[in-house]
């Protein structure tokens, strides 16, 4: 009986590591296919819909608009005008985030500095990044394969490394299209079963031209 259980846990343990391997080995296939991608991404332009959960209240607050990626000099910019149910638009660029309200002419300014690639990343998760860039600032397990509208999709939980950004979304669970190599869906917890869920359809790859004031607000600002 000892002998018995013996190579029982050993053939355990054999299949244990095999799973562990195949799942690093998928993962690491993943990553590369996003280097990939990376590499001849320019830009993008898709329609969102966020939906912001709170448990407590059991409440969604759903925004919705377009948004649009571009491959800039000092990273991807990244901007995203909210459509419903109020009208605001949020840019990310050059190393500087600005959110602007055009009914009340509200516009607030922040520098980012040394917190960039921390915003950056979140911000551009799933959108043009290098697949090996992202261990830099996650911990990254392979969840197979799912369909998101209709879509096949990676499935890659994400951890973050660093503690204030780990404070803020303990696990991010993106789901990046097979094809493209962007990101279909995201989901970031937040905590006591909040979280923000991310849609986005109609996407757009390397489009011809993108809105001239696709990273502008001035011209929210003249309306």
């Amino acid at each position: 009986m000892k002998k018995i259980l013996t190579v029982v846990f050993l053939a355990f343990l054999t299949s244990t590591s095999l799973v562990a391997q195949s799942q690093k080995d998928d993962l690491d296939k993943v990553l590369t296919f996003l280097d990939k991608v990376s590499t001849g991404f320019k830009s993008v332009q898709t329609d969102f819909e966020w939906d912001q959960y709170q448990k407590v209240v059991d409440e969604h607050d759903v925004q919705r608009g377009v948004m649009y990626f571009k491959r800039g000099s000092n990273g991807v910019d990244v901007s995203a005008e909210i459509t419903s149910p109020v009208h605001k638009k949020l840019v990310f660029k050059n190393n500087e985030l600005k959110v602007y309200f055009p009914k009340t002419g509200q516009l607030t300014n922040k520098k980012v500095g040394e917190n960039k690639e921390t915003v950056e990343s979140f911000l551009a998760l799933g959108f043009g990044g290098s697949g090996h860039d992202l261990l830099k600032q996650f911990q990254i397990e392979y969840a197979g394969v799912e369909s998101i509208g209709g879509q096949s999709c990676y499935k890659l939980q994400l951890t973050p490394k660093g503690e204030r950004a780990r404070s803020m979304f303990p696990l991010i669970t993106l789901w990046i299209n097979q094809k493209t190599g962007m990101s279909e869906q995201q989901r970031l917890e937040q905590g006591e079963g909040d979280y923000r869920l991310a849609r986005y359809t109609n996407i757009d790859v390397n489009p011809s031209k993108l809105p001239s004031d696709a990273f502008d607000v001035k011209k929210l600002q003249a309306q």
